[in-house]
């Protein structure tokens, strides 16, 4: 018997229209006569771009197929000479998440915190912050090492600094 290189697929059952008799939104800018979608135009250009800055699309915009593409361009034209933003700036408040605590369990105490810093805890257990040393070196640094003296091997940097570290706890 010879094998079928084509099979034809499985019939489907026809889809229902979801919309049921609604009628497509009619493109603004066929409706207006306009030819060119102008990238100053920032009110127009702002209705075809969603709350978190992505470009709407045809079927939510309700553009025909050439105005969308032009849309698409002169919003693209529009970011790049910064007159419109890439991203809209929002400001949500989240439990936990991905930080330095864990992952999406919100954290160590499993997300009962509140959210309301992150699943983070403040500076008030560990008591107050230390001044920095400078980094432009007119202060010298306090290392167990004295300044010029090189050491040899591990071992013996490790003697020398139990020997500096046992004399600082006994002062």
């Amino acid at each position: 018997m010879p094998r079928i290189n084509n099979p034809k697929p499985p019939k489907r059952a026809p889809k229902i229209d979801i919309r049921r008799g609604a009628k497509k939104k009619p493109c603004s800018f066929c409706q207006h006569g306009v030819d060119r979608v102008d990238y100053k135009d920032l009110a127009q250009l702002r209705k075809y771009i969603s709350d978190r800055g992505k470009i709407r699309g045809r079927k939510v915009s309700g553009n025909c197929q050439q105005h969308q593409r032009d849309v698409g361009d002169a919003i693209k034209t529009a970011r790049e000479l910064a007159l419109l933003p890439y991203t809209q700036r929002t400001v949500t408040e989240r439990r936990g998440g991905r930080g330095r605590d864990g992952g999406r369990d919100g954290g160590r105490d499993g997300g009962r915190d509140g959210g309301r810093d992150g699943g983070r805890e403040g500076r008030d257990d560990r008591g107050p912050r230390t001044p920095r040393p400078s980094r432009d070196g007119d202060t010298p640094s306090e290392s167990p090492v004295v300044a010029g003296e090189l050491l040899e091997d591990a071992s013996e940097a490790a003697e020398v600094f139990e020997t500096q570290l046992v004399e600082e706890i006994a002062e």
